[in-house]
């Protein structure tokens, strides 16, 4: 496992000026890891990609389209380039991170590339540790391997949601309906809207049925911290077994990977990554309710590591940058019908067209059902996103931001990064459209 280094200027690609979105790297012995940069320099950018697959497209043209996206974050400067892993989900083509990783780390040259994040209750420690070590080995120094619950909590969610079902079944309607606050609050410019409650969707039979599909008959979870310590060991050549055997991952040990783990609140990933020295990563885009809670466990948990000497945390966002917040704002159009998909149980929907989403009828149980995801996802022109960014960062303190942004339409993908990019930094980027 690697002790993230500062980054190294990449080397300029014939007739390309570009320059890293940030330069800000975890555990960075060149100067302490903060908000601050130097010279008031704004945080690094990276991106989140969820390979969407478009309505009237198929898995392959939004695994290419990754892949070229890629290439222009590569030559726009972001920092890193992250997958997500989704299953069961007839609009998102990331299903298998490691296998898409390897494919856009042989695409691009320098970038960042890695996983945000493997589904660790899905997959033992030494698969995943044999998986990165081996992109690893053909792209040396460029492999982030962020670790998530979401698998665990899969099945957690299902064996929950029974128990408060029968729970239920005993207390008055009113009763039964009440959890916790629904009132949005703002806090210092950034909204933070009322948690999203997922124990009806957790009863669905088909989330029960894909989470009996993603694991062996029979087969039980470790505990999260267990396996990221298998992780972590692996990668270092120590694991032991109870009994004192080794065994060693081949490849995987001694891979130059930036370990990260993923949080959408300020339970066990925040406290493992803080009390391991980690890097955290924080889903405002996913969780925004539950952000703020999400870093201050982490940093309430933070002790120091020969991976990092302070706390480094990054912060996801929805965005979609257009010329003019119009334009954005039409381009945004589907995200509520396709976030709405996902929590009524029937999973992330291919992404559709603006004229898609304006043919469908909304109830005011569907505007309540999307409402924290839509009104916390950043759609404007490149002055108005950079500023709720600006907003997103000093609020949490994030060193870095990891933006994320589906359209239908990838032109105007690619275009909402090449607009940010300038924005962020105030100029514009090689190769940009007029």
């Amino acid at each position: 496992m690697s002790v993230p280094q500062p980054t190294a200027q990449p080397t300029a690609q014939p007739g390309s000026t570009a320059q890293p979105v940030g330069t800000a790297q975890p555990g960075s012995t060149a100067q302490p890891v903060g908000t601050a940069q130097p010279g008031n320099r704004p945080v690094p950018l990276s991106i989140l990609d969820l390979s969407p697959i478009p309505s009237g497209s198929g898995a392959g043209d939004a695994l290419r389209n990754s892949i070229d996206l890629a290439r222009h974050a590569e030559r726009l400067g972001y920092l890193r380039y992250w997958v997500a892993e989704h299953h069961f989900a007839a609009g998102v083509a990331s299903s298998a991170p490691a296998v898409l990783i390897g494919l856009i780390a042989a695409a691009t040259n320098h970038i960042r590339v890695g996983s945000g994040a493997v589904q660790l209750g899905h997959q033992t420690p030494i698969a995943v540790v044999e998986q990165f070590g081996l992109i690893d080995a053909l792209h040396p120094g460029r492999i982030d391997l962020g670790l998530g619950r979401s698998g665990q909590r899969r099945a957690e969610a299902v064996a929950e949601a029974v128990a408060e079902a029968v729970a239920e079944a005993g207390r008055a309607p009113e009763a039964a309906r009440t959890s916790g606050p629904r009132e949005s609050r703002v806090v210092d410019g950034l909204l933070i809207p009322p948690a999203f409650s997922f124990a009806e969707l957790a009863r669905s039979p088909q989330l029960a049925l894909q989470a009996a599909l993603l694991q062996q008959p029979g087969a039980r979870t470790p505990d999260f911290a267990e396996q990221v310590d298998e992780v972590v060991a692996f990668l270092e050549g120590t694991y032991r077994s109870a009994d004192g055997i080794a065994a060693h991952a081949v490849p995987g040990e001694g891979a130059e990977v930036e370990l990260w783990i993923l949080g959408s609140s300020g339970g066990q990933s925040a406290k493992v990554a803080g009390e391991r020295g980690l890097p955290f990563a924080a889903n405002y885009h996913v969780s925004p309710a539950s952000v703020l809670e999400a870093v201050e466990a982490y940093r309430e948990a933070f002790t120091p590591s020969k991976v990092l000497s302070e706390p480094y945390v990054v912060v996801s966002a929805d965005v979609v940058v257009a010329e003019d917040d119009a334009t954005a704002r039409e381009l945004a159009k589907p995200y509520g019908l396709w976030v709405r998909a996902i929590r009524t149980g029937q999973g992330a929907i291919p992404y559709p067209t603006p004229e898609e989403a304006d043919a469908h009828v909304w109830s005011d149980a569907d505007r309540e059902l999307v409402a924290d995801r839509v009104d916390t996802q950043f759609a404007g022109s490149p002055e108005t996103v950079a500023e709720r960014l600006r907003v997103l960062q000093r609020v949490t303190g994030a060193d870095e931001l990891l933006v994320t942004t589906i359209t239908h339409g990838h032109a105007d993908r690619v275009r909402s990064y090449e607009l940010l990019a300038e924005a962020w930094h105030g100029r514009r980027t090689p190769g940009a459209r007029s």
